[in-house]
C-alpha cells in the first residue's frame, strides 16, 4: 500500500494509495473519485493508507511480540497491544475491499481482506498484523520502485519554469509563466529554463536541448533560432518572442503524448482484464475445497494471500512505464503502447530522402581552385562577396568559413541578382559568383568548365568564382547524407531487418548516388506522394511489417500507410508529431535501431515477469494447499514476486545509455584537419570528410 505521495503524473496534488494486493499505476493516471480503475486489469480504489499509520501499526506488532519475550507467556497486555496494531494494519485493506464491494465489484481485494480477518478471528492478532504489514510493506516498496522508472516523464512537469521575466516599454517585469502570450518578449538569463517556445530576437547563447530532444550536449543558438519551453540557457543573455505557450509548448505536447502513452494497452493486458473477474471466485473456490478437505484456517489464509496475483498484474505496466521513461529520455515519444509490442516485429523499413537521410540542407563539398589559388583563399572570396545573402548556398559558404576558421571580410557594393549570382567589392578587387552562365554575361572569357569533375544531375550545386574578370575556381555544394546514415541502416540490418528502402521525389542519379553513400540497395526515385504510398502498400501485402521514416510534413500520407508512422526530427513540429505514430525528436537515425532492440528488450521482460508472476501464484497456491508454507511465508512470496517483476522491469530504463554520447552534427562537412588544411592551402582540390 502506497503513503500519500503525490503522482498522477501531471495531476499534482492529487494524494492517493494503492489498495492492497494492487500496488501499481500501472503506467497511467487515475483518478480519484471511487471510479473504476478499469485499465488496470481490474477495478479498484486507492485505500486511504498512509506511512506514519503502518510505522505505527508495526510498532504496537512488535511490542505485543517484545511482551510476549520478556514474560515468556501470552497475557492479555501483549494480546491488546498486537489487537491494536492489526486493526491500524488491517483497517486500509478492509476498508478498500468494503468500497469494492459497495460498487458490486468482486476483485483480489477481497482474498487479502478476508486472510486478514480470517486470522483475526481466529485470536491470533499477531500474524494478522504481520500479514497486513507485509502485504502493505510489498505494495509500498513495489510502487516506490515502480517510481524510478518514470523519473523521467514526472521531471517534465517541473521544467517549464513558474516565472517569466517579459520586456514591457516600461522595463522588465516579473510575471506567471502562465500569463505569457504570443508575440510576448521575454528575457532569459544564463541558467534559467525558457518558460516557453519563441525566437530569439537578441544574444545569443548555448542552450541544453536534452529534454526535448535528448542530445546530451549544448546546441549554440543565435538571433533567428528556434527555443523550446522547459530548455535551459547555459549562457548568455536571450531576448525571446514567444511563439507558443502553456500547454501548446513542444514540453507541453510532449508530455501530454507521454501521459496518454501510459494510458494505452497492450493486447496482452486486454486479455488480463477480460479474465480478472473470473480469478478471484476461483481462488474462493479453492481457499473452500481447503477448508472442506483439511479444516486448517491456517492453509485457507496462506491460500487467500499468496493467490494475489501482484506479480502477475504488474509484468505488462511496470515493463510498459520503464521503455516508455528510457524511450523519452532520448527523444523518442511513444503515442501507444502497442506500437512498442509491434517495433518488435519490424522487418521492412522505408525511408523518405530528403531531410530524413540527408540533412535537407546544401553544405559546401569541394573547393577546386585554380591557378595559384588556394582553397582557403577560394573559399574567403566566396563567403565575404555572399555573406550577405540569404541564398542556401551563400549561407553554407558562410558556415564553412566560420568552422574552419576562415576570415570573412566585408563586402562592397554588393549586388546580387536573384536565381542568377553576385557581384561585389572584396578587398578592392571586383568578385563575382554564381552560375556558369552569370560568369559569361558578366565576361568572364575562360573556359572554366573544363575543370569540372562533378555531376550536377546527382544533386550536386556548382558556384563558379571570379576576380577581376579572371576564373578563379568553383565550389561544388550538395545537400549531405547524415553521417550516422551508414551505420544506423548497417544495425538495423544486423538486427534481422529484411528489407530497406529509399523513396525519393527527387531525380533517379540524386537518389541513386544518395544510396550508394549509405548502403541502401532498394530505391525509387520521381515518386509522388501517392507513388509512397502504393509502394509502401505492396510491401505490406507481400507479408512485411513495415516502418516508414519521414520528416512528417510532406510524408504524413505515406507514414500513415506503414504498420508504424516515425517522423524525424519533430522538435518544435505539430505537424510530424501528430502526423506519425511515433516521433523522433532530433534527427539521429541511430533511434532507430535502438526502438527495434528496445521493443524486443521489452517484449522478452514482460515475458520473464509473466513467468515470474505465474510461477510465483501457483508455486505458492500449490505449496499452502499442502501446509507447507505458513501465511506469513506466504506474504513474503507475494512481496518477493512482485518486487522481483519491479526491479527487472527496471532493467529497461538504462537502455540506450550509450546513445547520449552524441557525436557532433552531421552535415557541417568538415573534416577534423580542415581547418589547417583550408587555411595553409594547396592547389589541389579540397573535399571535406562529410562529402
Amino acid at each position: 500500500m502506497q503513503s500519500s505521495s503525490k503522482q498522477g503524473h501531471g495531476h499534482q496534488g492529487a494524494h492517493h494509495a494503492h489498495e492492497p494486493g494492487h500496488a501499481h499505476d500501472h503506467g497511467h493516471d487515475h483518478k480519484h473519485d471511487h471510479e473504476n480503475c478499469s485499465s488496470c486489469g481490474h477495478d479498484h480504489t486507492h485505500a486511504p493508507v498512509r506511512l506514519p499509520q503502518t510505522v505505527v501499526g508495526l510498532i504496537f506488532i512488535l511490542n505485543a511480540f517484545v511482551i510476549q519475550w520478556s514474560t515468556d507467556a501470552s497475557n492479555t497486555v501483549d494480546d491488546l497491544s498486537a489487537m491494536v496494531g492489526s486493526i491500524l494494519l488491517g483497517y486500509p485493506i478492509v476498508w478498500t475491499a468494503i468500497k469494492d464491494l459497495s460498487r458490486g465489484v468482486l476483485s483480489t481485494n477481497e482474498l487479502v481482506a478476508l486472510a486478514v480477518l480470517a486470522a483475526f478471528s481466529s485470536g491470533d492478532y499477531k500474524e494478522a498484523g504481520l500479514i497486513a504489514f507485509l502485504m502493505l510493506l510489498g505494495d509500498i516498496i513495489e510502487t516506490r520502485t515502480a517510481d524510478g522508472a518514470r523519473a523521467s516523464i514526472e521531471s517534465l512537469i517541473k521544467l517549464t519554469p513558474s516565472k517569466a521575466r517579459r520586456i514591457t516599454k516600461t522595463g522588465e517585469e516579473e510575471v506567471a509563466s502562465s500569463e505569457l502570450r504570443v508575440g510576448d518578449v521575454i528575457r532569459v538569463r544564463p541558467g534559467d529554463n525558457m518558460p516557453a517556445d519563441g525566437a530569439i530576437v537578441a544574444g545569443e547563447g548555448s542552450l541544453n536541448q536534452a529534454t526535448i530532444t535528448g542530445e546530451s550536449l549544448p546546441v549554440d543558438k543565435k538571433v533567428g533560432d528556434e527555443v523550446f519551453g522547459g530548455t535551459q540557457n547555459l549562457t548568455g543573455v536571450l531576448e525571446v518572442r514567444v511563439t507558443r505557450a502553456g500547454q501548446d509548448t513542444t514540453l507541453g505536447r510532449v508530455r501530454e503524448l507521454i501521459l496518454a502513452a501510459e494510458k494505452t494497452k497492450l493486447p496482452i493486458m486486454r486479455i488480463v482484464d477480460r479474465y480478472m473477474g473470473f480469478y478471484t471466485p476461483l481462488v474462493l473456490l479453492i481457499g473452500a475445497l481447503t477448508w472442506a478437505f483439511t479444516m486448517d484456517l491456517q492453509r485457507v489464509i496462506a491460500v487467500l494471500v499468496v493467490a494475489c496475483p501482484c506479480a502477475f498484474i504488474l509484468a505488462t505496466p511496470t515493463a510498459m512505464v520503464a521503455a516508455l521513461s528510457s524511450a523519452a529520455r532520448l527523444g523518442i515519444l511513444i503515442k501507444n503502447v502497442g506500437d512498442i509490442e509491434l517495433a518488435a516485429r519490424l522487418n521492412a523499413f522505408v525511408f523518405d530522402k530528403t531531410g530524413t537521410l540527408t540533412t535537407g540542407k546544401l553544405a559546401v563539398s569541394r573547393l577546386a581552385p585554380v591557378g595559384d589559388v588556394k582553397p582557403a583563399e577560394l573559399l574567403r572570396l566566396a563567403a565575404t562577396a555572399e555573406r550577405y545573402s540569404n541564398h542556401p548556398t551563400a549561407k553554407a559558404m558562410v558556415t564553412l568559413a566560420g568552422e574552419v576558421g576562415v576570415p570573412v571580410g566585408e563586402p562592397k557594393d554588393f549586388k546580387e541578382t536573384a536565381g542568377r549570382g553576385i557581384r561585389a567589392q572584396v578587398d578592392g578587387r571586383a568578385v563575382t559568383i554564381g552560375r556558369a552562365q552569370w560568369l559569361r554575361d558578366s565576361g568572364v572569357s575562360d573556359d572554366f568548365m573544363k575543370s569540372v569533375d562533378l555531376n550536377e544531375t546527382e544533386g550536386f550545386s556548382l558556384v563558379f568564382v571570379a576576380r577581376d574578370g579572371v576564373f578563379v575556381g568553383w565550389i561544388g555544394l550538395q545537400d549531405q547524407t547524415r553521417s550516422e546514415a551508414r551505420e544506423s541502416l548497417d544495425q538495423l540490418t544486423q538486427s534481422g531487418v529484411r528489407r530497406i528502402a529509399m523513396v525519393s521525389g527527387d531525380r533517379q542519379p540524386v537518389a541513386a548516388r544518395v544510396a550508394k553513400e549509405i548502403g541502401c540497395q532498394e530505391v525509387l526515385a520521381e515518386c509522388l506522394p501517392q507513388n509512397k504510398v502504393d509502394y509502401v502498400r505492396q510491401m505490406k501485402a507481400k507479408g512485411y511489417c513495415v516502418a516508414v521514416v519521414g520528416d512528417g510534413v510532406n510524408d504524413a500520407p505515406a507514414l500513415a500507410a506503414g504498420d508504424i508512422g516515425i517522423a524525424m526530427g519533430a522538435a518544435g513540429s505539430e505537424v510530424a508529431i501528430h502526423s506519425a505514430t511515433i516521433a523522433l525528436m532530433n534527427n539521429d537515425l541511430r533511434r532507430l535501431p535502438f526502438l527495434v532492440r528496445l521493443s524486443r528488450q521489452t517484449r522478452s521482460v514482460i515475458n520473464q515477469n509473466f513467468l515470474l508472476g505465474v510461477l510465483f501464484v501457483l508455486g505458492g497456491l500449490t505449496l499452502a494447499i499442502f501446509g507447507i508454507i505458513h501465511p506469513l511465508v506466504a506474504a513474503l512470496l507475494h512481496v518477493m514476486g512482485g518486487i522481483l517483476v519491479v526491479l527487472n522491469s527496471f532493467r529497461l530504463v538504462r537502455q540506450g545509455e550509450e546513445l547520449h554520447a552524441v557525436s557532433a552534427p552531421s552535415g557541417s562537412g568538415v573534416d577534423g584537419a580542415a581547418p589547417q588544411e583550408a587555411s595553409a592551402g594547396t592547389q589541389t582540390q579540397w573535399t571535406p570528410k562529410a562529402a
